[in-house]
């Protein structure tokens, strides 16, 4: 077995992995990245399309020039990568974290670190998460499965299509299969309001005519061997209108409904897991409840923008070396969320610094203002022209506004 030791091990190799580890080793300390795939890149490999470092670059770039610009910063710090490695463990022997992981090329390596930090990303939910009935036929696949059929592989999935939630990456979906000539005969989703981007409904599915019906539910997948259509039914007061379903012919089905933290890893070792989220439960520093052991990206919570993960993870990365050099808060504040608001990441703060949260409504509604209320005295009003829950908030929190907070103060936050 070969046996390697750094101050950190980094499980992951996409935006959020690569911006953490780069962090570090700007502040003195070694560390490697895990990479399941053949390369570094993550998901940002497949995302051709436009839109991604408005915030970090200020530029406009595709998913893998957004990629390359953080896997530069990378190289020029000559961090060491196992790329195509499967890691097979994450356990506590002694003082050290242990990962056990399997390659091609290394064979079993085992990695001892003082330190790791989690940017695994997410995974998709499926046809068996949402239990659409029918029967089983081909044809039917996740949004994120056929971006990659088309953008790498090189294939069509099909030629007559209806998405299944109206997600980011079906959406993007929606635009990228007109462009090869197929056609997008609806997206479908069960909510009265869509779950991706604004600038997605507008830019993929309106400038393209292809029709978003909300409130309704795929209710049933026709076909034997191939996919021949669905059944569509809306939803008017809570209730199913069966009355009023319609058929849609088709012969692919994508579904985008959803995305969940890759977290088996981090349950397996320990890690308090946060079911708003569905990604660990962290403290002001983005450590989780095992002591060592950072999350940052989309295995903490789903992100909107490639630019909030690196932006999150740089930070991760910040204070998991403060946390290698024997640095800790003197005191933390624990943050509840109130009324219209899902969650809070991180959920807790240190008042003695400038801390950056991102949340999430529950309500969609203009003219909101985000009220931060410390033992239920406001401090701080955010008006925010516009909230809706696809599209994630951030608010900054600093000393100046923990002025007057006990020891046990309790911070809300609240959409009203």
């Amino acid at each position: 077995m070969k046996q390697l030791r750094y101050d950190t091990v980094v499980i992951g190799g996409g935006a959020a992995g690569m911006s953490a580890a780069a962090e570090l080793k700007a502040k003195g300390y070694s560390a490697i990245i895990i990479e399941r795939e053949e390369e570094l890149g993550g998901i940002l490999m497949q995302c051709i399309h436009n839109g991604f470092g408005l915030i970090e670059f200020n530029e406009e770039l595709s998913g893998p020039e957004f990629a390359q610009r953080v896997q530069e910063k990378v190289s020029a710090l000559d961090i060491p990568a196992l790329c195509g490695a499967t890691v097979l463990d994450l356990r506590q022997e002694g003082d050290s974290h242990v990962v056990y992981c399997v390659s091609k090329a290394s064979g079993v390596v085992r990695v001892e670190a003082r330190a790791v930090i989690l940017a695994m990303g997410c995974r998709e939910r499926n046809r068996g998460n949402i239990r659409i009935p029918g029967s089983r036929p081909s044809g039917v696949f996740t949004a994120g499965l056929a971006q990659r059929l088309v953008n790498i592989e090189g294939y069509i999935p099909g030629k007559d299509v209806v998405i299944i939630g109206s997600g980011d990456i079906g959406l993007i979906m929606a635009r990228r299969l007109t462009w090869t000539g197929c056609k997008v005969h609806a997206v479908v989703e069960i909510l009265p309001y869509p779950s991706g981007l604004t600038r997605n409904i507008v830019q993929c599915l309106n400038d393209f005519g292809i029709p978003l019906y909300l409130s309704h539910l795929t209710t049933e997948i026709y076909g034997q061997d191939r996919v021949e259509g669905v059944e569509v039914t809306p939803i008017e007061n809570g209730a199913l209108m069966f009355d009023k379903s319609f058929k849609i012919p088709c012969d692919t089905v994508l579904l985008s409904v959803g995305l969940v933290p890759e977290n088996e890893l981090s349950k397996n070792a320990g890690v308090e897991i946060n079911p708003a989220t569905n990604g660990p439960w962290v403290d002001s520093t983005l450590m989780t409840s095992v002591p060592g052991i950072f999350a940052c990206g989309n295995v903490l919570h789903v992100h909107d923008l490639v630019d909030f993960v690196a932006e999150e993870s740089r930070r991760a990365g910040s204070f998991a070396a403060d946390w290698l050099s024997g640095k800790r808060p003197r005191k933390e504040l624990r943050i509840k969320t109130g009324p219209n608001v899902r969650y809070v990441n991180p959920a807790r703060v240190d008042p003695e610094r400038e801390n950056k949260l991102y949340m999430r409504s529950m309500v969609v509604k203009n003219g909101a203002i985000l009220e931060v209320k410390v033992d239920g005295r406001v401090v701080k009003n955010v008006k925010k022209p516009h909230v809706q829950p696809s599209e994630m908030l951030t608010l900054s929190l600093g000393p100046q506004d923990f002025a007057q907070a006990g020891m046990d103060a309790q911070v809300e936050i609240s959409i009203v």
